[in-house]
């Protein structure tokens, strides 16, 4: 996870988020789906939605 801080275009500063999720050997629609539905859910994702940029990086490369 990356997180950086920059200017928010109604005005002042906000943290951004850059999280790469690895799911390596899972099929790139089925993992997309996964993140998705998980993203929804999550408790952190639910107390940021709104407040901070999220940007979901997913790999999904074999191993």
């Amino acid at each position: 996870m990356d997180v950086g801080i920059g200017q928010r275009a109604e005005g002042g500063y906000a943290l951004d988020l850059d999280i790469t999720i690895r799911l390596p050997g899972m099929a790139a629609d089925d993992a997309q789906h996964l993140v998705k539905a998980a993203h929804q859910v999550c408790p952190y994702s639910n107390a940021t939605r709104n407040n901070i940029d999220v940007r979901l990086h997913i790999e999904t490369e074999e191993v």
